[in-house]
């Protein structure tokens, strides 16, 4: 088989592992073998491309023209190649943790939930191997529109709110802001295909291109810029495996992984630096980084905490790619991939928490860490990489991105930078901490012991969540620390994009 065969195949499996997985709904255990099985099959299939684009190529696939010059089609660079590895290799990772939190908190409607999951991830690996602007946008599409179901998934009214909040506002810029920019960008220049150096140079006015970077950047309502990143938060109401999907595997990933290719491949970087039309996009994502870090830190909920520290640091892709210059995107391309392990590590702490403990607050987590040492332990891991200290991968996204903001002479984001890395640590630490620095939780799950509503009757009830949920996030923190020592070949995977 051809590398062009193994991205169709890539493409398709998660869809018939859908099939499968409802096939085997009234069977539990076939269901979830199923989940598994697929998963890594579709992971083997994306690691036959990578060769082919180690070497210098670009495969690709066309499956089939809808107009003249305008193709339903796949091709592979290292960007996509980077985004395809993560969303395939972390779903098989997610697809154990699942299992784990999906039986160990008892939730309803699991068939649905993995036949959901595995259609987001076949839109995701079709994001990542988009061959133009047309392609990706229908991907994009679809993978909203199999996610709403994730998030809606207990049904109850809190849910159905959040899903409604979810996916207006995802479809309303798509629709509204992004569809309108790959119209005008057809008109403009012909093609949208993704081609280096951009496309759009000597085809749009100067005093347009803002406008259209504008459409471009709140179309793509994934990457979460303030103002329009209120659905993230409202989606935490979902079980915690589809809270990772959202903010490490798929979704999050694809609307920042869009929004490199939009600047590297539509607009130029070259162009977008030497016309100016990215200074506000610049200024929107530094105050988005220092304005979510703040709101994370008045949230006792950790998820809460949590989705609100992933808006923050999705700015710092959208920050990288407005600096456009050959540090601040290789490094914003690192950065989706650091952020996704420490970030899945930290979201599968807060459900193992939930699950061993039955805890959403931080204030109630007094504590559990002596009782949760290997969830807690690994809650401090991805900690460090999301503040970007070595060892750990997020120093190296970090690093270049800063490097990025000296080349471009932009010397305040290198500030915004490191006040936002003080932010992180005030969030994040205190949450290890009150693990292992309070008085030891009693019965009512207060360390003076008084009785806490909604907490387990007796502290001797909290415990390590299961195998299937520890050892998935202590794999993912395992992954920060492989990421900081061969940083430097995801470094020289990624360096073709700008060169």
């Amino acid at each position: 088989m051809t590398a062009a065969d193994y991205i169709g195949l890539a493409v398709a499996m998660p869809l018939i592992g859908s099939v499968l997985i409802w096939m085997s709904g009234s069977r539990p255990n076939q269901r979830d073998f199923v989940t598994v099985a697929v998963s890594i099959a579709t992971f083997c299939c994306v690691i036959q491309i990578l060769p082919d684009v180690l070497d210098g190529g670009e495969p690709s696939l066309s499956v089939l023209e809808i107009v003249p010059g305008l193709p339903f089609a796949f091709r592979v660079e290292p960007l996509g190649m980077m985004f395809g590895l993560i969303a395939s290799f972390l779903w098989i990772v997610t697809s154990f943790y699942a299992i784990g939190y999906m039986r160990g908190h008892n939730e309803p409607n699991q068939t649905r939930f993995y036949m959901c999951f595995a259609i987001a991830i076949s839109a995701a690996l079709a994001i990542a191997f988009s061959a133009n602007m047309f392609t990706l946008f229908l991907a994009y599409e679809a993978l909203t529109l199999s996610t709403y179901p994730l998030v809606t998934h207990s049904q109850t009214e809190e849910a159905k709110r959040a899903g409604r909040t979810y996916l207006g506002i995802l479809m309303a810029t798509s629709i509204g802001f992004l569809l309108i920019a790959l119209i005008w960008t057809w008109n403009a220049a012909g093609t949208v295909d993704f081609t280096k150096g951009g496309i759009l140079e000597g085809r749009i006015d100067d005093g347009l291109v803002v406008v259209l970077l504008f459409l471009y950047m709140y179309g793509i309502g994934k990457a979460a810029l303030m103002p329009i990143h209120r659905w993230l938060p409202a989606a935490m109401v979902a079980p915690t495996p589809v809270s990772a999907l959202l903010h490490a595997v798929a979704v999050v990933k694809a609307g920042v992984f869009t929004v490199l290719k939009v600047i590297i491949y539509i607009f130029g970087a070259d162009f977008l630096r030497d016309s100016g039309a990215s200074v506000w996009l610049m200024y929107v994502a530094g105050a988005t980084i220092l304005l979510a870090s703040l709101v994370a830190l008045t949230k006792d909920n950790l998820k809460a905490r949590l989705a609100y520290s992933t808006v923050s640091q999705l700015s710092y892709v959208v920050l990288a790619g407005a600096l456009a210059t050959s540090f601040s995107i290789v490094g914003g391309a690192m950065h989706i991939a650091m952020h996704a392990f420490g970030k899945i590590t930290l979201f599968f702490c807060a459900g193992a928490i939930m699950v061993g403990a039955h805890r959403t607050e931080i204030s109630e987590m007094r504590g559990l860490g002596r009782r949760m040492p290997f969830t807690f332990c690994a809650f401090l891991v991805g900690a460090l990489s999301v503040i970007g200290l070595p060892p750990l991968g997020g120093s190296w996204s970090k690093w270049y991105i800063a490097l990025g903001a000296a080349e471009a002479e932009q010397i305040i984001f290198i500030g915004v930078l490191m006040v936002s890395s003080l932010l992180n640590v005030a969030y994040l630490i205190p949450v290890f901490a009150q693990g292992f620095f309070t008085p030891r939780i009693s019965e009512g799950g207060h360390g003076d012991g008084h009785h806490g509503e909604g907490a387990p009757s007796t502290a001797h009830g909290i415990h390590e969540a299961p195998a299937f949920c520890v050892v998935p996030l202590w794999v993912t923190a395992l992954g920060c620390v492989v990421l900081f020592v061969f940083a430097d070949r995801l470094y020289a995977m990624l360096a073709p994009i700008v060169q």
